[in-house]
């Protein structure tokens, strides 16, 4: 399963940086998240950390 950014997304780009795999990256007008990259934090962290820095609550479980 993979995290994705909604239209709720500000474009902050705080979620970008917190990626320990890099999955997030710059869209047209907001944030993606590549479902193929994704891994949920599994295995880095106990949480996941875009979930966790996104100040508009844009992330969700795809």
């Amino acid at each position: 399963m993979a995290m994705k950014i909604t239209d709720e997304c500000i474009a902050c780009g705080s979620c970008e940086f917190e990626c320990p795999v890099e999955a997030i990256s710059e869209g047209d007008e907001i944030y993606v998240i590549d479902p193929d990259v994704c891994v949920e934090c599994v295995g880095y962290f106990d949480t996941q950390q875009c979930v966790e820095v996104c100040p508009s609550d844009a992330i969700v479980k795809a």
